[in-house]
């Protein structure tokens, strides 16, 4: 089988394209969770056996991350794009037909080449467009990413209860082969091939780990998003333990991030290009760390509920939404010819980073403690973001860009 660049496939991608790409990938992290207890009785395997469902899918997703970027840029983004889904298509026939629980997580970390789709449509639209439109492209494109993970355990829940939890890969494989169908017609070569072989084209990535103002982009969105998962690792537990909230009530609550993470997308779509690429990200910034400071303030006073707790969250997703589409396309932008590297090596350092701040989170909390912990760890991240961007902003001055 060959995917190669033809005369007719040299258009650039449509938006939409590139939104069930991302969706797509988003789609796949999440959507079975609520089989998981059924899907332990399939097995006859432990449930935290079955958790490890989730965990090496993201350890391989890191790692899947760093590798995509230099071979895109070698081998180009459309034949990665089409071998990646039909590699996903083939490893979620894998888990359906999985005869026992170690050979379904083996597909399960197959599934993570999804992850192209994500890295590729960033690094597309980096390759098309000039950094500020790139942003303002970049954040209409996540949006879909804010949504599919907001709402895919609710069709999970549903699919799992009307068909069984083998319904929650047939549709991920269904959409699947719809969006290989739509990138082989739609996706055009968005960039030349390196000439490089792939050695060298590894060997490009002390340019980008020696660039100051990539690791002030870079970190800016991983410890930005590090509060984000910093909550995730913490709140099931403060909403459950500490406020006695029901499952379905912590469901609700625990979507007011992703809603303010769609706002922030749309603010990133709309202004980014009006306002520039290192404003956004600050001011991005500094709505995560003033939403968790407001919530820490309340409940060192006492005053602290569900409702402020979760409410004041919704400033973590805006300021998410707004930084990590901008600071992805400032990363993207320092080492332009290293587009897809720079996008997988940055995707990387954000979900490594968030593993291990989810963790964290998860480790620190007790009946005891409460919620302060947690609402410290994510001041802190977001405090040390706010300072990596303005390192950039700083040396950018300096350097008269």
């Amino acid at each position: 089988m060959q995917f190669s660049s033809s005369s007719a496939h040299r258009s650039p991608p449509k938006i939409t394209t590139l939104v069930l790409l991302s969706g797509l990938s988003a789609l796949s992290l999440n959507l079975f969770l609520p089989s998981l207890p059924n899907m332990a009785l399939h097995f006859q395997a432990d449930y935290k056996v079955m958790q490890l469902s989730i965990a090496l899918y993201l350890l391989v997703n890191a790692v899947l991350q760093i590798l995509i970027g230099p071979i895109a840029d070698k081998a180009g983004r459309r034949p990665v794009l089409l071998w990646g889904l039909v590699l996903f298509l083939l490893a979620t026939l894998g888990c359906i037909y999985a005869p026992n629980v170690e050979v379904f997580l083996v597909f399960r970390m197959c599934q993570a080449i999804i992850v192209v789709g994500m890295v590729l449509s960033r690094a597309a639209v980096r390759d098309l467009y000039d950094q500020d439109q790139a942003a303002s492209m970049i954040g209409y494109v996540t949006m879909g990413m804010a949504v599919v993970p907001m709402i895919g355990p609710a069709i999970g829940g549903l699919l799992e209860e009307s068909y069984g939890w083998k319904a929650n890969f047939w549709l991920p494989f269904v959409l699947g082969v719809m969006t290989l169908m739509l990138t082989y017609s739609d996706f055009g070569e968005t960039s030349a091939k390196s000439g490089k072989t792939l050695i060298q084209q590894f060997r490009e990535y002390p340019e980008l780990l020696r660039s100051p103002r990539f690791w002030g982009y870079s970190l800016s969105s991983a410890l930005s998003s590090g509060a984000f998962f910093a909550y995730l690792g913490g709140a099931p537990f403060i909403g459950t333990e500490l406020f006695g909230l029901s499952a379905a009530e912590v469901g609700i609550y625990f979507g007011a991030p992703a809603v303010g993470y769609f706002l922030g997308n749309f603010v990133s779509g709309r202004y980014s290009v009006h306002f520039g690429v290192n404003r956004m990200v600050l001011w991005g910034c500094w709505l995560n760390a003033i939403g968790v400071a407001m919530s820490a303030v309340l409940f060192l006073a006492g005053f602290g509920t569900a409702l402020s707790f979760f409410g004041f969250m919704t400033f973590v997703g805006v300021g998410n939404g707004m930084t990590i589409p901008n600071a992805t396309a400032g990363a993207l932008s320092v080492r332009p010819h290293l587009a897809a590297t720079a996008s997988g090596l940055s995707g990387a350092i954000m979900l490594s980073g968030g593993a291990g701040l989810s963790a964290l989170a998860g480790a620190l909390l007790t009946h005891e403690t409460g919620a302060m912990p947690l609402l410290w760890l994510m001041l802190a991240t977001s405090v040390l973001a706010v300072c990596a961007i303005l390192s950039v902003i700083r040396r950018e001055q300096k350097l008269g860009l």
